[in-house]
C-alpha cells in the first residue's frame, strides 16, 4: 500500500476531507447551536432543527444525485453564479481537478451540519442558565459567553461531533461512489472507494485487506487521542 502512489493518494484526499467534513461542520454547528439557543424558541425553534436535520433522512444515494445536478456546468450553482455577473468562474465543480475534492468536501458539509448542530444543541440545553446570568452581571458579552461558558461546558459532545465526523471524513464512500466514481482522474479517490475496486472489481482481496487495516489504523490515530483529551479534561 504505501508503495502505490494512487493508494497513497487515496489516504490523502481522505485526510483532507477531515477539514470539510469535521472541522466545518463542528466550527458551524458551534456557531450555529449558540444562536438557535439564544435566538430562536417556540415555533421557529422547532422549524429550524427540522431544517438543519433534513440532510439526515436523505439516502446519501439520492443526496449524491441531487448534488451531481446541483455542480454540473448547466447546474443551480452555476446558474446563480452567472446571474451575479460571475460567469468567469463557473465550471463543472464535480468534474474539475483542482475543485472535484473542495466540491466533495462541501456535500459533506452540507449532510454533517445538521447533526452536529442538534447534537451541541443538546449538550447547550443542559447548561445551567445562572451561569450566563452571572456572566452578564459581571459586564461579559456574548463571545465571552460563548468561549467562557458555552465551548467549555459542550466538551464531551465537541468530542462526539469530531469523533462521528472523522469517521464520517475517513469511510466516505456513497457519496462519491455517486458523484464522482473518485474521478476525475484520482482527483476524488478515497480509501473506501479503493477497497470497493479492489476488492469487488480487480478481485484483489489481500492489497484490499491490507488497505482496510490501514484505514482502521488512521481512525484509532485521529479518535484515541481526542477521547483521551475529553478524559483528562474530565479530571
Amino acid at each position: 500500500v504505501f508503495g502505490d502512489e494512487e493508494l497513497l493518494n487515496a489516504i490523502f484526499n481522505a485526510i483532507k476531507l477531515i477539514f470539510f467534513f469535521s472541522f466545518i461542520p463542528v466550527g458551524l454547528g458551534l456557531v450555529t447551536a449558540s444562536v438557535i439557543r439564544r435566538a430562536a424558541t417556540g415555533r421557529f425553534g422547532t422549524v429550524s432543527r427540522t431544517v438543519l436535520f433534513l440532510p439526515q433522512i436523505i439516502p446519501l444515494v439520492a443526496a449524491g444525485i441531487m448534488w451531481n445536478w446541483v455542480l454540473a456546468k448547466s447546474g443551480s450553482i452555476n446558474q446563480i453564479l452567472s446571474a451575479i455577473g460571475l460567469h468567469s468562474i463557473t465550471r463543472a465543480w464535480l468534474g474539475d481537478f483542482d475543485w472535484a475534492l473542495p466540491a466533495v468536501g462541501m456535500i459533506g458539509v452540507w449532510v454533517l451540519l445538521g447533526l452536529v448542530t442538534l447534537l451541541l444543541l443538546t449538550g447547550m440545553t443542559k447548561i445551567d442558565p445562572a451561569l450566563y446570568e452571572a456572566a452578564r452581571i459581571d459586564g461579559a458579552g456574548a463571545w465571552r459567553e460563548f468561549r467562557a461558558i458555552t465551548v467549555p461546558s459542550v466538551r464531551n459532545e465537541l468530542a462526539v461531533c469530531i469523533t462521528v465526523t472523522v469517521i464520517a471524513a475517513l469511510s466516505a464512500f456513497d457519496v462519491i461512489y455517486i458523484s464522482t466514481n473518485g474521478g476525475p482522474g484520482f482527483a476524488t479517490l478515497v480509501p473506501a472507494l479503493k477497497i470497493y475496486i479492489l476488492a469487488f472489481v480487480g478481485r484483489d482481496i489481500g492489497t484490499a485487506s491490507a488497505m482496510a487495516m490501514i484505514l482502521m489504523a488512521l481512525v484509532l490515530i485521529i479518535i484515541l487521542p481526542v477521547q483521551r483529551l475529553v478524559r483528562e479534561s474530565e479530571e
